[in-house]
């Protein structure tokens, strides 16, 4: 009898001991589940006036560049300390000089042959003079007055053949002394004292630095955003170009006005050159270097102002150019966005909004009008990156 009641006993026991567990242990209650409205971040839209402007690069050209050469041959006896790569010179400045020794020979040559043509000169107007009063008293010839004003006319071609000779005489002794044409740089020279030249050899390259050029490429859809008279050249509207380059481990700037266009739009890449000015450009400034010949440099070139334009970051664009308004029940709005451009990371928007619309940046999917969202407002929306000033502003 023990063997059969004990286990049933044991068994009793648990059943017993499981109906106490559950009769004491915790109820569970019943929750509404989650809402399933996605979660978005969002952006207040803000009007402001933004001056649209055309980004380029290019390189820094100078606006004249010449090749020295030499009008006379010779000796070189003395050299210009700036005559060496990178130096500067004014105008007029003597760069090199020549041996004149020659030179000067030639000229006095030229004196002696204008003294003794003008001799004969005189000497062929006082016979012509005295044929002219003889043949008044009718005391001479027909074939001596001939003769006499024959001989006045080879003597006057002498005496102008003389004084050319001397000009050129009194040119080439000049040019024995190379000047500077304007205030420039020397390129690369080469020339030294002792070396002969010849005329016509070129000895260096030079390059102006009154002003320097930069060549910006621009597409052609980017005019339309600046004020460009390009029937009527450059003569009253002059955008301004601001450069900037890294130099020397620093970014600089400099102010630049742009002057004409260059040529014509490249049929292939649509294309077409403003050409950039910089005045003084080796000018230095503070701890501001001076802009070489050769810098790479990024160009914003300025357009005009335009008001009441919203700047979005480009993830607010959604489909279709459409922009997602949140509304004070939360749920969706759609707008036609009326884009003036897109510039990098940012969307000029002109019309479909209005001030202090929120706007959804995120990508909402499967999204329909009067869908319920939970918008992220600016405040919380830390670390989305689209802070800082607007690339056209």
């Amino acid at each position: 009898m023990k063997r059969i009641i004990l286990p049933i006993v044991i068994l009793l026991a648990g059943f017993g001991l499981a109906a106490l567990i559950v009769a004491t242990g915790p109820t569970l209650e019943s929750q509404a589940p989650p809402p399933s409205s996605p979660l978005v971040r969002t952006w207040v839209a803000e009007a402001q006036a933004v001056r649209l402007a055309t980004r380029a690069h290019g390189t820094v050209l100078p606006r004249t560049e010449s090749e020295l050469v030499p009008e006379v041959a010779g000796r070189i006896v003395r050299i210009s300390p700036a005559m060496v790569s990178g130096g500067f010179f004014k105008a007029n400045d003597v760069l090199f000089e020549i041996d004149p020794l020659d030179y000067e020979l030639a000229l006095e040559q030229a004196r002696a042959g204008v003294a003794s043509a003008s001799s004969e000169f005189q000497n062929a107007q006082r016979a012509h003079t005295r044929q002219q009063d003889l043949a008044q008293r009718q005391s001479t010839s027909e074939s001596l007055r001939d003769e006499a004003l024959n001989r006045l006319h080879v003597a006057r071609a002498g005496l102008r053949q003389a004084q050319a000779q001397l000009a050129r005489a009194e040119r080439d002794l000049a040019r024995t002394q190379v000047r500077a044409p304007y205030d420039g740089r020397v390129r690369t020279e080469r020339v030294d004292v002792g070396q002969f030249v010849n005329r016509g050899a070129s000895v260096a390259t030079i390059y102006a630095i009154d002003y320097a050029e930069v060549r910006l490429p621009v597409h052609d859809e980017e005019l339309a955003y600046l004020d460009l008279a390009l029937d009527q050249g450059m003569s009253e509207q002059r955008p301004t170009a601001l450069l900037r380059a890294a130099f020397a481990g620093q970014e600089h700037s400099w102010e630049g006005t742009i002057v004409r266009t260059e040529g014509e739009l490249d049929p292939q890449t649509r294309m077409i050159n403003l050409v950039a000015r910089v005045d003084a450009p080796y000018e230095t400034i503070g701890d501001r270097p001076p802009l070489a010949v050769g810098l790479f440099v990024e160009a914003a070139i300025q357009g005009p102002m335009v008001n009441n334009v919203f700047v979005l970051p480009r993830s607010a664009l959604q489909n279709n150019d459409q922009l997602y308004v949140v509304r004070e029940d939360n749920t969706l709005e759609f707008r036609n966005a009326e884009i003036l451009r897109i510039v990098e990371e940012d969307v000029y928007v002109t019309g479909g909004l209005t001030a202090g619309d929120v706007v959804v940046l995120s990508t909402v999917t499967n999204a329909v009008p009067g869908m319920a969202v939970r918008p992220v407002r600016p405040t919380e929306a830390v670390s989305t990156a689209y802070g800082g000033e607007a690339v056209g502003s």
